[in-house]
């Protein structure tokens, strides 16, 4: 007979959802304990996703610039690559070092921690099985599970060189010929990362363009940059096929301006992320679970069952850590008799490639089918003192709001640096500001921050340094 445990907070699942609810729910003085089957906390995003991945990012941007300096009078030798340093730099100095923190944290709140894979007996109990099998009764649970990759069982070939993100991000190897299908941000992330390396990349992408859920004139500067880096994007076009042969996989195209086969040392399958909440027992706690696999939830955060909640992931999308963060500071709250609820005006969005892409609140495509009144304000990054000065003129900064109050709809950037930029964007959609609020927020110079002070002039006229189109005589 297995052990049994008694809680006021069972937390299952030690992601960037579930480790900061467990925190935050020691923090106010409620006893938790956090199931997690993982070999470290932090979840898919410290350990096989976000944070290795923006670190292999930054190390093909040193690669990226390196060479680009030559333009500017300054040559370095090309890149000797130690692929087993660079996998330990990113493995014990970046994830091991984060996942160590998060332990560090539980065990100084008084977390109680156990190893293992939790599920349902009935609403109020859970079996433990793994290093540490128990059983747990709970008064409250809040399920933070995150996703997995989805691969079609058309490409689930058994051979392991086709991967999904979780093998990419190990490195196996550097292969001569990398295919990549999907054009979404975690197949360009890495697809960026491989080239840099030294791989000839190929992307296919079904829908007609890359990055489908981004504005395109913020997708432009980055595909056309892409298209100097890749060996290959092919966007409308399907993958009928992989075969597994001696001299590679042999992959099967269909679409315009697509070969019909082509060989490759190794594929990437990045076609999106389905939630992790099979085998749970969820049926066994009276949870409802969506045929799709998430489990539907209310603007607290609650299942159907009131006293088990759901975030991240696994709830509700778009599927992003920072979100999953949020989220469990609503959940707990709820918990404590707090009148909180989820209710975000902007969520941000940021694809780490080079140049980065990053907006927040309503992007002008959604604007456009919603038929919502705004106004587009776009500063090119051209007329920006800071960005010509490192030779990053692709960039541009949109803000769109509303034509009559001026209020900020949403913002959108795609420049070097962007993902650090968006947050102004997120404060001033949150708060309700206007553009004058924007514009009269003196920005310090010369930085690409002001590129978001000057789309806001836009809306009063002219921006210092551009101005606003006029509209056409009717």
């Amino acid at each position: 007979m297995s052990d049994v445990r008694e809680t006021a907070l069972l937390v299952i699942g030690g992601g960037p959802g579930g480790y900061p609810a467990a925190l935050h729910a020691a923090d106010s003085g409620i006893k938790v304990t956090l199931v997690d089957e993982g070999a470290k906390l932090g979840g898919v995003c410290l350990n096989r996703g976000c944070i290795p991945s923006k670190a292999l990012l930054h190390t093909a941007k040193i690669i990226r610039e390196a060479h680009e300096m030559a333009a500017y009078g300054v040559t370095f030798g090309e890149p000797k690559l130690d692929l087993a340093k660079l996998r330990d730099f990113v493995q014990a100095k970046v994830v091991g070092k984060l996942t160590g923190g998060i332990g560090q944290l539980t065990k100084g709140r008084g977390v109680d921690v156990v190893k293992g894979r939790a599920v349902f007996t009935s609403p109020n109990t859970v079996e433990v099985t793994g290093d540490q099998p128990q059983t747990i009764k709970f008064q409250n649970c809040i399920i933070a599970t995150g996703s997995l990759p989805a691969i079609p069982k058309q490409w689930q070939i058994n051979d392991d060189r086709v991967m999904d993100s979780t093998g990419a991000l190990l490195l196996p190897d550097v292969p001569k010929k990398l295919l990549v299908i999907g054009g979404g941000y975690i197949g360009l992330e890495i697809g960026s990362v491989y080239a840099a390396l030294g791989s000839k990349v190929t992307v296919v992408e079904a829908l007609e363009r890359l990055l489908f859920m981004a504005d395109k004139d913020l997708v432009d500067p980055l595909e056309r940059k892409l298209k100097t880096e890749f060996e290959a994007i092919y966007t409308s076009t399907k993958v009928m096929g992989l075969e597994a042969t001696p001299e590679g996989i042999v992959v099967k195209l269909e679409g315009a301006g697509a070969p019909a086969s082509l060989t490759f040392d190794r594929v990437l399958i990045s076609v999106g992320r389905r939630p992790n909440s099979a085998g749970l027992g969820l049926d066994k706690a009276g949870v409802n679970v969506t045929d799709r696999g998430f489990i539907p939830i209310d603007k607290q955060r609650r299942t159907n069952v009131p006293h088990i909640f759901a975030i991240g992931d696994v709830g509700e999308e778009p599927g992003l850590a920072h979100k999953a963060t949020a989220e469990a500071r609503v959940a707990v709250e709820v918990l404590h008799g707090e009148p909180a609820e989820w209710n975000p005006r902007a969520i941000p969005a940021v694809i780490f490639t080079d140049p980065e892409i990053a907006w927040a609140g309503i992007t002008q495509k959604e604007a456009e089918e919603k038929k919502v009144p705004h106004e587009v304000l776009t500063f090119p990054w051209a007329a920006s003192g800071r960005a010509v000065s490192i030779a990053r003129t692709e960039g541009r900064t949109k803000m769109i709001v509303d034509p009559e109050t001026k209020r900020v709809l949403g913002v959108g950037i795609v420049g070097a640096g962007a993902g650090e930029m968006i947050a102004e964007g997120v404060l001033a959609i949150e708060m309700g500001a206007v553009a004058r609020d924007v514009l009269e927020s003196i920005h310090p110079h010369p930085t690409l921050s002001e590129t978001v002070m000057e789309s806001a002039e836009l809306a009063y006229g002219a921006a210092t340094h551009v101005a606003k189109p006029r509209k056409a005589a009717k």
